[in-house]
Order: C-alpha cells, then sequence, then structure tokens
C-alpha cells in the first residue's frame, strides 16, 4: 500500500474515527485503525464490536491496500506532524510515515484479523436530513440513565410510526421525549433502543444537510452517508412504557424566561447539597422563589418574576436535572406545569411546540 495524503485530511479522518476505539480490549486488533488505500480515497474504521465507524478522506493512492494500525499512535503522530503531505507505505504489517524530515514507523497487523462489520441491506433503507436526527438526538439522550442496575435505561428509545419519529430518553427521575414528521416513505413501524454513544457519533459525525440513509437487520442499526458509516447494536428488550407516567392532569402551569430561570437555579446549585442537589420552588402570583438549605454548609435564597396566578405551591427538585432541561429548551421562555408537591412537573416551549417535553419527579421536601 502506498498513498499520499494532507496532514489535515489524515488528522481529521484519524479524529474521528478514533472515538469508536475502545480504551481497554482483550482483542489487540479492536486498538487499531483500519486502513484501507483505494481509488482516490483512504477508508479509515474502527469499532468496539458494538458500535463500528468507517470514513473516506481523499488521497492520492499510488498503491492500493489495506493493513490495521494502533489508533492512539497514529494519531498522536499526526497531531504533531508538520503541515506538509504525508506519505504512507506498509510493508508487510509495517507502516511507514513520512511527513517532511520526519519518519515513523509503527508495526500493526493484518487486515485479516480486523472483525467485519455488521451486516445490514441498505436496499430496505429511509432517508432522513442528519440535521434533524441530531435534533432528536441533542434534546433527548442527556436523559439517558447511566445506572447498570436497569440496562434499558441505558438506551435511548426510537420509535418509528406511520409518518412520525419519536425519541426518548429517561433514567426514571427525569425525562425528555421529541417528536418529528417524517417525510416519505420507508420507515418501519418499530421501538429501536440505541447506545447513547452510537448517536453520539451520529451526532458528531455528520454535517447538518447531509442526507442520511438509514437501515435495520434484526440487531443492528446503519447510518449511511456519501462518505461515512455509523453502526450500532441494538439492545434488546422492551422499553417502560414512558406514556403513563407523562402527566395529563397537571393544572397548574406558570411561564418563564428561560435564561433567567437557569440564573437562578446556577445560583442555588452552589449551595445545594452534593448528595441530592435539592432546590425548593415556590410559586407564587406572579412570582417564583427559590430556598436551599444544607446542613453543615449553608443557605441560599432567590427570587423571579413569572407569569403565574395559581395558588401558592413549594416543589423540590434535583438542581442538576433542571438544569440539563434548560440548557436543551428550544425557546426563549419555558412553560411550566404542575400539580402537586409530589407529582411530576412538566417542562415544554412556551412558544406552543407540541413536539418537545420534559418531565421531571420532585423530591421530598424537608421542613
Amino acid at each position: 500500500m502506498k498513498f499520499s495524503i494532507t496532514r489535515e485530511a489524515l488528522q481529521s479522518g484519524l479524529g474521528a474515527v478514533a472515538s469508536a476505539i475502545p480504551t481497554r480490549t482483550t482483542l489487540p486488533v479492536l486498538s487499531n485503525i483500519l486502513m484501507r488505500a483505494e481509488d482516490g480515497a483512504v477508508q479509515l474504521s474502527g469499532t468496539d464490536l458494538d458500535i463500528s465507524v468507517s470514513l473516506s478522506v481523499p488521497a492520492d493512492v499510488s498503491e492500493p491496500g489495506a493493513v490495521t494500525v494502533p489508533a492512539k499512535k497514529l494519531v498522536e503522530i499526526a497531531r504533531v506532524l508538520e503541515d506538509a503531505p504525508v506519505k504512507v507505505t506498509t510493508d508487510g504489517a509495517q507502516v511507514s510515515l513520512e511527513c517532511g524530515k520526519s519518519r515513523f514507523k509503527l508495526y500493526g497487523l493484518a487486515e485479516d484479523e480486523f472483525p467485519a462489520f455488521p451486516e445490514v441491506d441498505f436496499s430496505q433503507s429511509w432517508t432522513m436530513k442528519a440535521s434533524d436526527v441530531q435534533e432528536l438526538i441533542q434534546r433527548t439522550s442527556f436523559a439517558v440513565s447511566n445506572e447498570e442496575s436497569r440496562p434499558i435505561l441505558n438506551g435511548v428509545l426510537w420509535q418509528l410510526e406511520a409518518g412520525s419519529s419519536v425519541m426518548v430518553a429517561t433514567n426514571g427521575h427525569r425525562l425528555a421525549k421529541m417528536r418529528q414528521t417524517l417525510e416519505g416513505a420507508g420507515a418501519p413501524e418499530a421501538d429501536l433502543i440505541i447506545p447513547p454513544k452510537a448517536l453520539q457519533q451520529v451526532e458528531k459525525l455528520y454535517s447538518a444537510d447531509d442526507d442520511l440513509q438509514i437501515a435495520r437487520s434484526e440487531n443492528h442499526l446503519g447510518f449511511r452517508s456519501e462518505d461515512r458509516m455509523v453502526f450500532t447494536r441494538l439492545i434488546e428488550g422492551p422499553y417502560p412504557n414512558y406514556d403513563q407516567v407523562i402527566p395529563k392532569d397537571n393544572d397548574k402551569e406558570a411561564v418563564a424566561s428561560r435564561a433567567a430561570l437557569e440564573a437562578s437555579i446556577k445560583r442555588m446549585a452552589v449551595v445545594a447539597s452534593d448528595q441530592t442537589h435539592r432546590v425548593r420552588l415556590s410559586f407564587e402570583k406572579g412570582a417564583l422563589r427559590f430556598r436551599v438549605q444544607t446542613p453543615d454548609l449553608g443557605e441560599a435564597e432567590d427570587e423571579l418574576a413569572l407569569d403565574y396566578d395559581g395558588e401558592t405551591l413549594e416543589i423540590g427538585f434535583n438542581a442538576t436535572y433542571l438544569l440539563e432541561i434548560l440548557r436543551f429548551m428550544p425557546d426563549e421562555d419555558v412553560r411550566i406545569t404542575f400539580k402537586a408537591p409530589e407529582r411530576a412537573a412538566t417542562f415544554s416551549p412556551a412558544g406552543g411546540d407540541p413536539d418537545y417535553l420534559c418531565l421531571v419527579m420532585p423530591l421530598r421536601l424537608l421542613d
């Protein structure tokens, strides 16, 4: 194999693929990137057996071929090279790099030791704008669970229905849900549970205006554009019936500035308990009062004006959960609905967007 590539193309391609390489593995080849040169491009691929990433970068290929190269060292080398063309040649599994007066040799492994990517039939695919998929991911995946006790909640649910696409994530204490209209046909009616790490690859790897072909096999989901692919193993099992926890009878409603609410909660979070992050919110006519009392640390209070005309009601919330929700709220004002101190509250754009909703379970207040 022999090719020449710009340092910028090599570095950007390696940076994109390297995040799919596992930090620890008992299978040495998984620590490597598969480098395949052919037809004016170099295809770079990495996998941890659950998530696989592949992309092509332009190169001047004089001899086609393929080899796997230690990912960590190759990325480090590309990062420190001068801004000049990089010449790459192989002798068996040995890879040589030349850039300016710099010379490197790395010992790789043969191509046939690299695991095959999942077989996903893209003739049965459907197409979505990358920006639409990325918005679904961005506005929901933050709510996914990190606890190993309920592995099904470690995934993001993607419900494909006739004419619509719904993405949901929850850890049992907070929930984020977004719905989009599906243009065109081809998408199956299915509930897909996807690891958030794979969705992060989709969010990072594709440009917003890319057209994504998406297809599934029994156990895998694939995303493909003109020059890059992401495959992920699906999480198996039934996702909890999230719809039954979304309150339908919250009879109190308040509207507040998202930025002002976020700023107040950030101030309260400084003094909140490191264990519970509990903040007391008191909704009063025209005002929202905040209070935090943490034993052996101190207390704090704040207040902001808001649109509320109901009876006074106090609710405790995890400040961290509230800040995450507000960070991804797609409107300058946020609508909050609630019913009682022990009932879930919902947060949604005040502009009337019915397709985005977040939910937070309250914390018990201690007098």
